[in-house]
C-alpha cells in the first residue's frame, strides 16, 4: 500500500502526540507498505516564529522570513523520524527542498511548480517511511520558501499526486462538517463531498482544507481522507461528484471571520481606472475576493470588494499605489465583518435557494453589506456580531 498521510499543527502539538503517532503506524506498518508522512509545525511554532521577527521588525524581510518560518515543519520531521527509527521503523527525515518540492512565486506566498520525486521513491523502495515537512519547498534561486498558511495540506496533497496514490489528512476533528459544529451544535458530518464544494468552500472561508490542495486533488484525481488523528470514527472522503449520489441544494456553509471590506468611490469609472486598481492589488499579492461594481461609465466611479484581513499589510501597501495613481479616489475600509457563503453543487438544477436566504435575513430583520454568487454558492458580507443568529438559522432551513 502506498500513502500519503499528513498530521496537522494540532496533532503533533506536544511530544506524547508525536509518539502516540509513531506507535500507531508501528503497530498498522506491514512489510511493502509505502508511506509518506507530511507534517505541520507543532502547535502555535509558526506564530511564535512569526512574533519573534517582529519583535525585531515590525515588516520582517519576507526571504528571511520563509527562512525562520520553514524551521518549525523541519523540527517536527527529525523529532517524528527520531520516534519512528526508535520503534524500530526506517526513516529519514527531508526538508521540503530534499524532497525535491520546486516553487516559484513571493515569498511567504509561494506554488509549488514541480516535484522531483526520485529520492522518495528510492527510500519507499528500500522500505524507508519518509517524513517530509510541509509549508515549504526551494525557488530556482535555491532559496528556501514557504507556501503561506494552510500550505502543509498542499504539500501532501501534490506529493500523494507526483507518487500517485491517495492522500490521508489528520486534524483534530472526525471529519468536514456542513457547518462548522463550534458555531451550530446540530452540524452534521458530511460521508462525502465533491472536489468543486470543497474547493468553494475552503476558498470562502472554511478551515478544514486549504484551496490550492483541493485545486491540485480534483486536478490530478486525488482521492482525500479528511478525518481525527487516531480516531475510531471514519471521516469524511473528498471526491469526484459522480460518486456522490445524493446532491442537496446546500452542501455546506462557510463561515469566515478573515475579512476586510474595501469601498473605493470618486473616480472617472470604465476598464482603465479598474484595470489601475486591481493591477496595483496584483502587484502586491492581495487576494481579492467579492467584487461589486456600481456606475460603471460615471464620473463618480464606485467599487467594492473584499481580501483577507491577513493580508491588510499587503492591501495598505496596494491602496497608497492606487491613491498616487487616482489622487481624487476615497477609500473606505471595514473590518468587523463576516462572510456567510452557502455552497452546494445541487443549486446547479435547484431553484429557490436564494429565495430561501433573503426570506432568511428577512424573518430576523438583518441587513448585508455585499451579496456575490457563483453557480454553487451564495455569499453575503454581514455586521460579525450578528452572523451567527444568522447561520443558525440558515443551517436549520436548509437541513445541514
Amino acid at each position: 500500500m502506498r500513502v500519503v498521510k499528513k498530521f496537522g499543527g494540532s496533532s503533533v502539538s506536544t511530544i506524547e502526540k508525536i509518539k502516540s503517532i509513531a506507535n500507531n503506524i508501528a503497530q498498522n506498518y506491514k512489510e511493502g507498505d509505502e508511506i509518506v508522512i507530511v507534517v505541520s509545525a507543532m502547535g502555535k511554532t509558526t506564530d511564535s516564529l512569526i512574533k519573534l521577527a517582529k519583535e525585531i521588525s515590525e515588516t520582517p524581510d519576507i526571504r528571511e522570513l520563509d527562512s525562520l518560518l520553514s524551521t518549525g515543519e523541519q523540527q517536527t520531521t527529525a523529532l517524528l523520524s527520531i520516534a519512528l527509527k526508535e520503534r524500530g521503523l526506517k526513516a529519514v527525515s527531508l526538508t521540503g527542498a530534499q524532497a525535491g518540492i520546486r516553487t516559484g512565486g513571493i515569498h511567504t506566498k509561494n506554488k509549488i511548480e514541480s516535484i522531483k520525486i526520485e529520492r522518495i521513491e528510492k527510500s519507499l523502495k528500500d522500505g524507508t517511511i519518509v517524513v517530509v515537512a510541509g509549508f515549504q519547498g526551494i525557488n530556482e534561486d535555491g532559496d528556501i520558501t514557504t507556501l503561506g498558511r494552510g500550505g502543509s495540506d498542499t504539500s501532501a496533497v501534490a506529493l500523494a499526486a507526483a507518487l500517485k496514490c491517495e492522500c490521508e489528512i489528520y486534524t483534530d476533528v472526525i471529519g468536514i462538517f456542513g457547518v462548522d459544529p463550534r458555531v451550530y451544535k446540530n452540524a452534521k458530518k458530511l460521508d462525502k463531498i465533491s472536489y468543486e464544494e470543497m474547493m468553494e468552500m475552503a476558498n470562502l472561508g472554511a478551515g478544514v482544507m486549504e484551496t490550492r490542495a483541493v485545486e491540485i486533488g480534483k486536478k490530478y484525481g486525488v482521492k482525500i481522507y479528511v478525518g481525527e488523528t487516531l480516531g475510531v470514527e471514519t471521516g469524511t472522503y473528498i471526491c469526484d461528484e459522480s460518486e456522490i449520489t445524493e446532491k442537496k441544494d446546500v452542501t455546506g456553509i462557510s463561515i469566515n471571520k478573515n475579512v476586510i471590506m474595501v469601498n473605493l468611490e470618486n473616480f472617472v469609472g470604465g476598464p482603465r481606472s479598474i484595470a489601475t486598481i486591481f493591477n496595483k492589488l496584483a502587484q502586491n499579492s492581495v487576494n481579492v475576493d467579492m467584487i461589486s461594481q456600481n456606475e460603471v461609465l460615471s464620473s463618480k466611479g464606485s467599487i467594492g470588494f473584499t481580501s483577507p484581513l491577513t493580508d491588510e499589510e499587503f492591501l495598505n501597501k496596494s491602496l497608497e499605489d492606487i491613491k498616487k495613481e487616482i489622487p481624487d479616489i476615497k477609500i473606505t475600509k471595514k473590518t468587523g465583518v463576516m462572510k456567510i457563503s452557502l455552497v452546494g453543487i445541487g443549486m446547479i438544477s435547484n431553484f429557490g435557494v436564494a429565495a430561501k436566504v433573503f426570506d432568511v435575513l428577512s424573518y430576523i430583520n438583518e441587513e448585508f453589506y455585499q451579496c456575490t454568487t457563483s453557480e454553487i454558492s451564495i455569499s453575503l458580507i454581514i455586521k460579525e456580531d450578528k452572523g451567527m443568529k444568522v447561520v443558525e438559522r440558515l443551517a436549520e432551513v436548509f437541513s445541514i
